[in-house]
């Protein structure tokens, strides 16, 4: 017999509660917690200063490359070398044993990120998406081969652009609205210049390549992968700044096509839904309509980079789950201003988002200590890759402009 839909959508309320605190909902099967982490005080030698870093149990963190000029989003070619775009210009190739970057292209203005596609490496720049040909191992290419494939809605505020090649083999770009309450959407209604705000995918389309809405209603999606097993699409979500401190969470979505998730109109404040009355425009659905998310780190925390963890990689406990990199806030407390004690500034960290049954079930610590008591920063996460060596591979580009591993003793 069908269920009754008042029960149906009491589970449904509980699922999301649960997701986002911790707690476990029974669900009519037996459902085991992720494994806790146990972790470890470690130092590392920073620039002849020590630091001291807490990791997981049986796990070293290494700095390796140190001559990246800020760099952003990782990527992995196939044959193993690490590119990083980066805010200097400059697209960065470090071939194994990942310890000296070389410079592999100069494009100018902000190549944040590549990948790979069909004897192409695709550059995601602020203002579009670029292609030049490449042959795997290839160290470098000439800025003239680099070529416009697909224009992106350009302009200040959020303008890192994060490109994937999804496991279906279609090309995917997140871009961010440009402020807290930015009157900007992804769909054919708005003009093209502020259409903005969550995951586009593109249709290479006679005579011109199209974007097509993915997921909207995001503010600053920077970090996004494919959950292995499921081959589900999430992604990290900055939220605004209007709010405090404390409000709204920072969060982590499971996008679907076509899925809405409510920025700038309305905000989940970490148990509900509300609608945000900085933007008086009609939004383009109801609160109905809006995704909430699987999981949430605390305000003015700013998620970048997002890996999943594939089989092998790491270690087994961690196998499915997504790292993420929080960079941390400029905001101080109470008020989420930057004229306060910078101590109490959120202090940057990579975490975990565990899933459990291939679903996102709490967040732990991954890797803390890049905050000094004061509030100064030694290192700020960026992009974070898992490498075919199954480590942790993870950028910086404040304090130490560089590369660092995670890898198990």
């Amino acid at each position: 017999m069908e269920p009754d839909t008042t029960d149906k959508y009491f589970i449904g309320r509980c699922t999301i509660v649960a997701l986002l605190f911790g707690l476990t909902v029974y669900s009519g099967a037996a459902r085991s917690a992720p494994d806790a982490l146990d972790y470890v005080n470690q130092a590392i030698d920073i620039r002849n200063e020590t630091r001291n870093v807490t990791v997981p149990a049986g796990y070293v963190l290494e700095i390796l490359a140190t001559n990246l000029d800020a760099p952003r989003i990782l990527t992995f070619a196939e044959n193993g070398d690490l590119f990083a775009g980066s805010r200097s210009g400059r697209v960065y190739r470090i071939p194994a044993p990942y310890t000296k970057a070389e410079v592999f292209v100069a494009t100018g203005g902000y190549p944040h990120s590549v990948d790979f596609y069909r004897g192409e490496i695709l550059i995601a720049k602020t203002e579009g998406l670029y292609r030049a040909p490449y042959r795997r191992g290839q160290a470098r290419v000439d800025s003239a081969a680099v070529k416009l494939w697909a224009p992106l809605p350009a302009g200040r505020g959020h303008n890192s652009r994060t490109v994937r090649v999804g496991p279906d083999g279609e090309v995917y770009v997140s871009l961010g609205i440009s402020g807290n309450c930015s009157d900007q959407f992804l769909d054919e209604s708005y003009p093209f210049a502020v259409r903005r705000g969550g995951v586009v995918r593109l249709r290479d389309l006679a005579p011109q390549p199209v974007w097509e809405a993915f997921a909207t209603g995001l503010r600053n999606p920077v970090g996004f992968d494919w959950h292995p097993r499921t081959q589900i699409m999430y992604a990290s979500n900055n939220g605004p700044d209007h709010l405090g401190f404390e409000l709204p969470p920072e969060s982590f979505a499971e996008l679907r096509p076509n899925s809405f998730h409510g920025m700038p109109w309305y905000q989940f404040d970490g148990e509900s839904l509300r609608r945000d009355e900085c933007i008086r425009s009609r939004p383009p659905h109801d609160i109905e309509s809006v995704s909430v998310p699987v999981a949430t780190f605390p305000a003015r925390n700013a998620p970048m980079g997002v890996a999943f963890v594939p089989a092998g990689a790491m270690h087994p406990s961690l196998e499915y789950d997504a790292v993420v990199a929080l960079r941390g806030s400029w905001g101080t407390q109470p008020h989420g201003n930057s004229g306060g004690d910078p101590a109490t500034r959120r202090p940057p960290k990579l975490v975990v988002v565990r899933f459990d049954a291939d679903k996102a079930y709490r967040v732990d610590d991954l890797v803390t200590g890049f905050q000094l008591p004061d509030g100064k920063r030694w290192a700020r996460p960026v992009g974070v890759a898992i490498g075919s060596d199954g480590a942790l591979y993870f950028s910086s580009n404040e304090g130490v402009d560089g590369l660092f591993r995670l890898r198990r003793r």
